[in-house]
């Protein structure tokens, strides 16, 4: 395939592995770039720099293809050392950064200055064209239906993409709901260069997390997921558990005086507990409605390949015989 995300990105197919913690590993990142599409690691997953270095150079023994960093500018007290996490991503080589939280412009000179070229997350036009003009090279468009921190527009991807199709000039993927050549075909008819899947490559043979969170996607549906954290105005889409139950009974209870302390046993340190341990009711873990879509636990080479296939088999066998037909 050719759009402006294989040629910016050197990649076959125009399909992005998200950023994700604890799941976005060098096993993960590998079998996307070596399948044609573009595999990211997760840096703040790495606790020091120099884990992320390491993490670089394992990814880099497994796949001579392009791959990767995410970099997620957090609302912290304590900021993790962004300027040392960029240097370990230049100086491993590694020429592609997706940011994502807070806006990287603090960081565009070092990220430029290394050669980087950076694609910037964002859940609203507004945000798409503020990250165009401070430098990014492409734009993550992130519809309401994405697992995660999907913003507080509530714009879904039907509307949200041909919006940035109408309004950016740069090239853009669409997240959120992405699964199959269904998805890619429409994400491209509606605007996009590409698309970018997360919680779909969750559920592949090599994404390095307990098997109970694989079989936990295949089994949920679309209504499986809630969005919490909203009062915070921090709302994050999760698959529903026993203690996101909890959270959203405590969010209840205090309205709008909820503070982030009140909740802090379901949103704090859950991740290594769901996805290296398996206990998938701990509490708070990303899951898009895309879940609904999630039916088996193929190699990440398959499920990009099927999605291309089925792709090309719509346009040709479905589309184009309907307009054909007039």
């Amino acid at each position: 395939m050719k759009t402006r995300i294989t040629e910016l990105f050197g990649i076959k197919y125009p399909i992005i592995q998200g950023g994700m913690h604890f799941v976005g590993l060098a096993e993960l990142a590998s079998a996307v770039s070596n399948a044609g599409g573009l595999g990211i690691i997760t840096a703040l997953t790495q606790r020091t720099p120099e884990l992320l270095a390491r993490e670089i150079a394992r990814c880099r023994e497994m796949t001579d293809k392009p791959f990767g960093v995410n970099l997620t500018f957090l609302p912290t007290f304590s900021e993790p050392p962004y300027p040392e996490y960029i240097a370990a991503i230049a100086e491993g080589g590694v020429r592609i950064v997706e940011t994502a939280g807070r806006s990287p412009e603090a960081h565009m000179p070092a990220l430029k200055a290394a050669g980087i070229k950076v694609i910037h997350k964002c859940t609203s036009v507004r945000h798409s064209l503020k990250a165009e003009r401070i430098g990014c090279d492409a734009v993550s468009v992130d519809g309401f239906e994405c697992g995660g921190h999907p913003g507080e527009d509530d714009v879904p991807n039907m509307i949200l993409l041909p919006r940035a199709a109408e309004a950016l000039t740069v090239p853009f993927v669409a997240s959120g709901g992405m699964a199959n050549g269904r998805s890619l075909l429409a994400a491209l008819a509606l605007g996009a260069d590409g698309i970018n899947m997360g919680t779909r490559f969750m559920a592949t043979q090599e994404a390095p997390i307990h098997q109970n969170v694989k079989q936990a996607l295949v089994k949920a549906t679309e209504l499986d997921t809630r969005l919490v954290m909203r009062a915070l105005r921090n709302t994050e889409r999760v698959l529903n558990n026993a203690g996101v139950e909890r959270l959203l009974e405590i969010e209840r209870e205090k309205g709008n005086a909820l503070q982030i302390s009140d909740i802090h046993d379901q949103v704090a340190g859950i991740y290594p507990k769901v996805m290296r341990e398996g206990d998938i009711e701990a509490g708070a873990w990303s899951c898009g409605m895309v879940a609904g879509l999630i039916h088996d636990i193929p190699t990440a080479r398959e499920l990009v390949e099927r999605t291309v296939n089925e792709a090309r088999e719509l346009l040709q066998a479905r589309l184009t015989g309907m307009f054909d037909a007039a």
